[in-house]
């Protein structure tokens, strides 16, 4: 598709300003660190395990209501917000290290997390539709993943030394320094209102089958440009009329609530079974082996590694996870059957690297986490293409909370599963749903 030259520079901006956030927003020194920390203090491992579930519980009670307040009020204000909550909950950590300190401060970093789901990827799918270059969409999340991922690797590597200079407060100050650099750039990010006529929530015409191919879910170009018909209730990729730019969200009388926004959300997944089955498909590739990356270093360790050698190969899985994000507008030409033929891909390797129980393994491994990192970047893309009112990130939402209901659940399944046949089985074990998910696709049930 071409974009008009004089909307390459407003796209320009929008990729610099999230691939930006995005790093800052992983670039978290404390992250390598803060388990020691809760051990130093004092506490026990089931302790810290019941703060793992305050997080949680804190991501899913307010991950769709967050994305109601997203879509009737601003979605760059709650990316706003975001880091800033993270940002108390870290400094409460390093200034009041206790227990209660540590279970406020993983109910603010929850509640940071669930304002940025949601929010991050309907605005960033809005405006390129805006501009008219809605098919960069896979391009720019793929990108930014990568930039995640090199966030975290380089909190990874400047922990040690902050630390080493100046302990768990200066490691925790560099933290809330990128946590207030990062709501800092989010103030960079554009915003415009889709019309309130698109909130009313139906079935598209993609709503009884989806398209055979993957590829063909994506954003197709736009037509002219000009406002939509009065009556226009159409997919989100269809020209929107928007307020001239300014500092924000134009006031209107008519834009509806945050009660609409949610009930809007609801009604379009629950009325159109090509939102419902994208959204389920969003937690089933995500759920397992974002759970699983919490074990990998584990994993590591059983190989027989020294300690010291553990975080080199846990490099492997981060590269592969780079590597991953960047295949994104490769991906968007893979067929059905083809996205199917990936997550078989990366459940083999991943069970067969984890069976091993060799350093050499975790090169199998991090082909694994390239791949779901890509399904996990084509479902995202697959869900925006389908949703078609306004509340485009309450119906996002949806999907993170399912996925986070989905990694609870999938964390006490390991624990047991593991406690008795050890990592590299329940490795293997974890990955059999992957199967199941492909069988479904191939039988055009997603």
């Amino acid at each position: 598709m071409l974009v008009a030259p004089a909307r390459v520079p407003a796209t320009r901006r929008l990729a610099a300003t999230l691939y930006g956030y995005a790093f800052l927003t992983d670039l978290v020194l404390l992250y390598p660190l803060y388990v020691l920390l809760f051990a130093d203090t004092g506490l026990s491992v089931g302790q810290i395990s019941t703060l793992f579930v305050l997080w949680a519980t804190a991501g899913i009670v307010l991950e769709v209501p967050s994305g109601a307040w997203a879509d009737a009020l601003s979605r760059r204000l709650l990316l706003c917000l975001a880091p800033l909550l993270t940002a108390a909950g870290f400094a409460l950590w390093v200034l009041l290290p206790s227990y209660p300190a540590f279970a406020v401060g993983f109910l603010l970093w929850g509640a940071g997390g669930a304002l940025r789901s949601g929010a991050l990827e309907a605005l960033v799918f809005t405006e390129l539709d805006r501009l008219g270059a809605a098919d960069r969409y896979a391009r720019l999340i793929g990108r930014t993943r990568t930039t995640e991922v090199l966030g975290a690797v380089g909190s990874g590597v400047l922990a040690g030394p902050v630390f080493a200079a100046g302990g768990y407060l200066a490691v925790g100050a560099a933290s809330v320094m990128t946590c207030l650099l990062a709501a800092a750039v989010a103030t960079r990010f554009p915003e415009h209102r889709p019309p309130p006529a698109t909130t009313t929530a139906g079935p598209s015409p993609a709503g009884s089958s989806g398209p055979d191919a993957l590829g063909e879910l994506a954003p197709t170009p736009d037509a002219p440009a000009g406002p939509p018909p009065p009556t226009a209730t159409g997919p989100a990729r269809s020209p929107v009329a928007v307020a001239p730019p300014g500092p924000g969200p134009a006031p209107d009388d008519d834009e509806p609530g945050w009660l609409d926004s949610l009930r809007g959300g609801l009604a379009e997944v629950r009325a159109d079974r090509a939102v419902r089955a994208a959204v389920l498909l969003v937690a089933a590739v995500t759920a397992i082996w974002g759970g699983l990356d919490e074990y990998t270093g584990l994993l590591a360790r059983d190989t027989g590694v020294a300690e010291s050698t553990v975080p080199l190969l846990l490099l492997l899985l981060w590269a592969g996870m780079s590597v991953g994000g960047l295949l994104a507008p490769w991906g968007e030409r893979l067929s059905r059957r083809g996205y199917a033929g990936l997550l078989v891909l990366a459940a083999v390797a991943l069970a067969a690297g984890a069976l091993l129980r060799h350093p050499a393994g975790f090169v199998l491994l991090a082909v694994a986490f390239a791949a779901f990192q890509l399904a996990t970047v084509l479902a995202d893309v697959r869900l925006q293409a389908r949703i078609s009112g306004a509340a485009r990130a309450t119906v996002t939402s949806l999907a993170g909370m399912a996925t986070d209901l989905t990694i609870v659940a999938f964390y006490g399944g390991y624990g047991l599963l593991a406690g008795a046949v050890g990592n590299p089985v329940a490795f293997a074990v974890a990955v059999l749903p992957y199967l199941l998910v492909a069988l479904w696709l191939l039988a055009g049930r997603g």
